[in-house]
């Protein structure tokens, strides 16, 4: 299927943006911007959360981002590169308006984030309509790559559908005939809990219960008491950061861990094990990455990242350093032209990264296709234990062929 016949008709998008740019004076397909695509600093939004429950994904994100291009002497496509950075605080009513600043007081020529779903779906009407290249390093909403999809949208995480659909295979082969679900009640939550769901229904499985609290909150011992008394064969739960460490502490104080087994998507025990104690001890999760891959480019990552931060790496600073990588692959093909955003399209498109977890490539909507890995917690570790499937594509449901 080309791009044209997907919707992703470059000219007629290349004249919108060109348009926006003219209208609004920003965006480097104006004459202005033309003089400037080849000289000068690069301009990088970088919108991530640098304050509260998802604090240290950004810094991850951000680091491993910064990696990647002092990787590169410290420049992409020959060019040195200028970051502005915005903490998007993981509020979803501030997204617009961030996004904006960016694009029309900053001027950037690039954005790079973000880690909520919510904020991301704030960011996309922004970021398409101006036509600002926009590498997305987490946030899985299934619209970014479905019914938003647009060729200047890229992203180098997962979709929440991604991290949670291969489970249901998982829960099988263990014996599980049923399950519970416990997320927070916003887009990210629902769309794993969905994943999830469509695979484990597949594999014969049924879902007897959906539990939800507001996000951010970490209050779950209600919830807890209600799974103590439904009894499933197994819980499945999507948190992270600090509230994913909460849940994990308040799931073994409850009585539950050693009596039902605990699954998840990756991120419940991604970047927390040091805080918890051994209250992660055997929980088996879902993701693209994982500890001990022991492959020659994770190894060279894993010792760069370590040694420039002082700090061990999980999946968010994959996910920045491969922004960086992606960002690279197609700097490099337009020389640092930026105002080539044609090429640089396509370049991105047809790019095969290297990544330390394990090569992958782009879907048609623009979203990771990449293995899924099987991860047991081992002490301070998430060990792999194998593929649990290989090459999953999102669906990519709404995105207009």
């Amino acid at each position: 299927m080309s791009n044209n016949e997907k919707g992703f008709d470059r000219r007629e998008f290349l004249k919108g943006t060109a348009a926006v740019a003219g209208a609004t004076a920003v965006g480097t397909l104006a004459p202005f911007g033309l003089a400037q695509a080849q000289s000068g600093k690069i301009k990088i939004g970088l919108m991530l959360p640098y304050t509260g429950t998802f604090a240290a994904l950004g810094v991850a994100i951000t680091n491993g981002f910064k990696l990647a291009v002092e990787e590169r002497g410290g420049k992409l496509g020959g060019r040195e590169i200028e970051y502005i950075v915005v903490d998007d605080e993981s509020n979803p009513a501030k997204a617009p308006e961030n996004a904006n600043k960016l694009v029309q007081r900053d001027k950037v020529d690039v954005v790079i984030g973000t880690v909520h779903s919510g904020v991301a779906m704030g960011m996309a009407k922004v970021l398409k309509e101006s036509g600002t290249l926009w590498i997305n390093p987490n946030a899985g909403a299934g619209a970014v790559t479905g019914p938003l999809c647009a060729p200047n949208i890229f992203r180098t995480s997962f979709s929440n559908w991604q991290t949670t659909y291969a489970l249901g295979k998982v829960l099988k082969a263990k014996g599980h005939k049923n399950a519970v679900f416990i997320t927070w009640k916003y887009a990210a939550g629902e769309e794993m809990m969905q994943g999830f769901k469509e695979g484990f229904e597949k594999e014969g499985g049924k879902l007897i219960k959906e539990l939800y609290t507001p996000f951010p909150q970490v209050e779950f011992q209600a919830l807890l008491t209600e799974i103590a008394s439904i009894k499933p064969d197994a819980v499945v739960a999507f948190f992270a950061g600090g509230g994913a460490a909460k849940f994990l502490k308040d799931y073994q104080a409850a009585g539950l861990k050693g009596k039902i087994p605990l699954y998840g998507s990756g991120f419940l025990t991604d970047g927390v094990l040091e805080a918890v104690g051994d209250a992660g001890e055997g929980v088996e999760t879902t993701l693209h990455y994982a500890d001990s891959l022991n492959t020659k480019k994770d190894n060279a990552f894993r010792l760069a990242y370590a040694k420039t931060y002082k700090l061990q790496p999980d999946v968010y600073a994959v996910q920045g350093y491969d922004a960086g990588q992606l960002l690279a692959a197609g700097l490099d093909a337009v020389k640092g032209n930026i105002g080539d955003k044609a090429a640089m399209i396509k370049a991105m498109e047809g790019a095969k990264i290297d990544s330390p977890r394990g090569t992958w490539t782009l879907s048609k909507a623009h979203n990771p296709v990449q293995d899924m890995y099987l991860r047991k917690v081992v002490g301070k570790q998430n060990l792999v234990q194998g593929v649990a499937w290989k090459a999953l594509a999102d669906p990519a449901r709404g995105c207009k062929a």
